[in-house]
């Protein structure tokens, strides 16, 4: 791993569990496997296709989330993204496990608002 950008959808300093209604976005730049610079930017809004550019355009290469839509996880993967659903826990030792490489995703797919995934993220 040379240089990487990973964002990691968040509640406070916890991943959040549902990608587009995430308070923001944990921001970490790694280098040769260290963590060189960290970052938060606020979620400027859940619109179907919007984040996935959004972040694309920020440089960002990894994704992190507890659960993500279908749509969402099609425009990563059609832009090269790597994407980590299944996520829990403090944004800092997901990264680190990223770092390593010890992430594992657990292939968390929200169907959005038909409720049918227990992302627990919406609230009808």
């Amino acid at each position: 791993m040379d240089c990487v950008k990973l964002a990691i959808a968040s509640d406070g300093k916890a991943v959040s569990r549902h990608f587009g209604h995430c308070e923001g976005f944990a921001l970490y730049t790694f280098e040769d496997g260290r963590i060189v610079k960290r970052e938060h930017v606020v979620n400027p809004g859940h619109r179907p296709g919007f984040l996935p550019n959004f972040l694309c355009d920020l440089g960002v290469e990894a994704v992190v989330s507890g659960g993500m839509g279908a749509g969402a996880l099609e425009i990563f993967a059609n832009k090269g993204i790597k994407v980590f659903t299944g996520a829990e826990g403090d944004c800092e030792r997901i990264a680190t496990d990223f770092a390593r490489g010890e992430l594992l995703s657990a292939g968390s797919v929200c169907s959005e608002h038909r409720h049918a995934d227990s992302c627990g993220g919406h609230s009808e």
